[in-house]
């Protein structure tokens, strides 16, 4: 945590006058609370006269009182004792990035000169309490990362003074309180990462002759609902606006067009509707926008090109329709520009081509169409592109068709010369040819034609069973099916971020990840660097080829932000049957939660997340597809990049036969509570089978 100048220049140094008797009490009582693991505060000692000469680490006094007490980084534990009330002219309180425990103090109410409270990056628990409204010196209280709860006490508006409010990452509920809005002097307002309810209070602005010096407002990944107050614009000097995953709904408020310092707008996962506002193109300052996650509709307003200080612009999974702006193109800067997962429709613009510090471009899954700018696809790989039916030129799978041949303008008529008696002999002898030649197609083609109806009698034939009635064929829904090359068998592609042939899948190289009663999993890379998770199912265990390929098909179309998608699945000529599925970095859960240090821990908005991502994934395969899992672990609860939780090995048991089934429910009847195995399956089993 740095200071400002200002705040070491009201510490002046020691004036040699020896701590006051009730100053010495009280620190003596705040070393005894304490737990000192480096051996600190051994210059602490049983005398009183070195505590304001420089003798006693962390103190600094005037005329004898304790002004200050600052101790960061030294691996303190214990907790902060109430006698810290007796310092009475105490300014300064820094004991953070310790391992301190407890509550805070309630006795710091009772500090009138008390000016800055750092406690941040601790272990301290309970709630805030409300007597802190009393230090009406108070400039800066920074709580943040620890265990605190309960609500923010209104009572901290009385600290008229207050510059900085930093109580992230705890664990706050209820409200924000109104009264907190409305101080004048405040610059940063941090309450991100707590579980904080109720709306956003609709108060921000100006009181008297105060104009509001906030800067930087953090309230992302709370519970907070509503729609966004429109009173944010008048926070004229605003830089910094998070209002990130909440449940907020609504438009956004065209007046947030007013706030010409703001640099970063993140309004991301929540549920806004509407239009994004034209009146953002005065936002001349704006540096990052992220909008994702959201249900903003209709068009990206062309004047998101006049924002030339833009780096940022990030606009996925929406329902934003119509074409992509080629004013875009105009903000040389931008770095970052995700547009998937929307409506988007025609071609993507050349103007494009002009964004060389582009970084991270992604306009995959929209409707667009037409070739993708050269510059584009040599720089970026397949997935940024993928999902677009009528976009080609981006892969090598996806050519685009050949320009129709240009027509040529009549040439001007000459006069020719009369034909002669051998001139017409010659044309005469050419037609009679080209009539031989037509004569010959004919005939050719219709013994063809009598060749495979005479096999299309024979196969059908074939396709009847033993009751006489004919096998309906298999519908492949949303797929392609190729060749196995030069490897021989099937491949059947779902949609995917990326395509590949046969002898991709069958030359590249596999690591094995793990063994199942199914089969064995591998990580599969290509020799383009891209990397899949393939599972070889056991052989004489599946199903049929035409029953395992009607299951695979309907298990292709599965598809949830939480689900472990089926991309493809191939059938080999030896009857061998793998299956392909986007591969997840992290791994599954299991090792997540308990193959890592005991120095990295896991903190609960994170769990949260996971677990609620699970949830929904369930949800979507009872409610939508009536599935029921039968053998939820956290092993089979893979995580990508973003810890972003996706469920896997649903449905595999409809590509087995019976037999194997049946080992499989044994086995797993071994293992699962015996309540469990005395019950029904039900949608409530894979639930306990993931807590275990």
């Amino acid at each position: 945590m740095k200071y400002s100048r200002w705040e070491w220049d009201l510490l002046p140094a020691w004036d040699g006058v020896m701590v006051t008797q009730a100053d010495y009490q009280a620190l003596r009582a705040i070393k005894r609370e304490l737990v000192d693991f480096q051996g600190v505060l051994r210059s602490w000692n049983d005398s009183g006269y070195g505590a304001c000469s420089g003798g006693w680490a962390g103190i600094k006094c005037v005329k004898g009182q304790v002004i200050e007490i600052q101790l960061p980084w030294k691996g303190l534990g214990g907790g902060i004792s109430e006698k810290i009330g007796q310092l009475q002219d105490l300014r300064m309180l820094s004991l953070h990035d310790n391992v301190l425990a407890g509550a805070v103090p309630w006795s710091l109410g009772f500090l009138p000169n008390l000016r800055g409270v750092y406690l941040f990056n601790n272990m301290l628990s309970g709630s805030i309490p409300p007597s802190i409204g009393n230090c009406h010196k108070l400039q800066a209280l920074d709580l943040s990362n620890n265990s605190l709860s309960g609500i923010i006490p209104s009572s901290l508006a009385s600290s008229t003074r207050l510059y900085r409010v930093n109580l992230s990452f705890n664990s706050f509920s209820g409200p924000i309180p109104g009264s907190l809005t409305r101080l004048p002097s405040l610059t940063l307002f941090d309450l991100q990462h707590n579980n904080l309810s109720g709306t956003i209070p609709d108060s921000w602005g100006t009181t008297g002759n105060y104009s509001y010096r906030l800067q930087v407002l953090t309230l992302d990944h709370n519970l907070l609902s509503g729609p966004i107050p429109a009173s944010l614009s008048k926070l004229v000097f605003l830089q910094d606006l998070s209002l990130a995953h909440n449940l907020l709904s609504r438009t956004i408020p065209s007046e947030l067009g007013r706030l010409f310092e703001l640099q970063n707008l993140d309004l991301s996962y929540n549920a806004i509707n509407g239009s994004i506002p034209g009146s953002f193109a005065n936002l001349s300052s704006l540096v990052s926008l992220n909008l994702e996650g959201n249900k903003l509709e209709n068009q990206i307003p062309d004047a998101i090109g006049r924002l030339q200080n833009l780096s940022v612009l990030k606009l996925k999974s929406n329902r934003l329709e119509s074409n992509i702006p080629p004013s875009i193109g105009n903000i040389s800067g931008i770095k970052i520009l995700d547009l998937s997962q929307n409506d988007l429709t025609r071609e993507i613009p050349v103007s494009f081509s002009l964004l060389a510090n582009l970084t991270t471009f992604n306009v995959s899954y929209n409707n667009l169409s037409g070739a993708v700018p050269s510059v584009l696809s040599k720089k970026f790989n397949s997935s940024s592109f993928v999902g677009n039916l009528q976009l080609c030129g981006y892969s090598t799978s996806t050519p685009c068709p050949s320009p129709p041949p240009l027509i040529l303008p009549p040439a001007p008529k000459r006069h020719h010369r009369k034909l002669s008696i051998k001139d017409i002999i010659l044309m005469a002898a050419g037609v009679l040819l080209a009539l031989l030649l037509l004569f010959c197609c004919i005939l050719i083609f219709c013994l063809m034609k009598k060749r495979s109806s005479s096999k299309g009698k024979n196969g059908k034939a074939a396709e009847r069973d033993t009751t006489g009635k004919a096998q309906k064929a298999v519908p492949v829904l949303r797929a392609e099916v190729e060749a196995g090359g030069e490897m021989g068998g099937k491949l059947v592609h779902f949609d995917g971020p990326f395509i590949f042939i046969t002898d991709d899948l069958l030359c590249a190289t596999a690591e094995v990840m793990g063994k199942s009663t199914y089969g064995t999993a591998y990580k599969a890379t290509f020799e383009d660097g891209n990397q899949v998770a393939v599972k070889r199912l056991r052989e004489k265990i599946t199903k049929g080829q035409r029953e395992f390929e009607a299951e695979a098909a309907a298990l292709g179309e599965i598809r949830h932000p939480n689900l472990l998608a089926l991309r493809a699945y191939y059938l080999g000529p030896k009857g061998e049957k793998l299956l392909v599925f986007d591969y997840m970095p992290k791994g599954s859960l299991a090792s997540f939660l308990h193959a890592r240090g005991p120095e990295i821990t896991i903190d609960w908005p994170r769990r949260m997340e996971i677990a609620m991502g699970v949830a929904r994934g369930l949800i979507h395969l009872h409610s939508q597809e009536k599935m029921v899992h039968g053998n939820l672990t956290s092993s089979n609860i893979l995580l990508d990049e973003q810890n972003n939780p996706h469920i896997a090995d649903f449905g595999l048991s409809k590509l087995m036969t019976s037999a194997a089934n049946t080992n499989q429910v044994l086995q797993q009847l071994e293992e699962i509570k015996p309540n469990l195995a005395a019950s029904s399956t039900d949608d409530r089993a894979p639930v306990q089978s993931a807590s275990e």
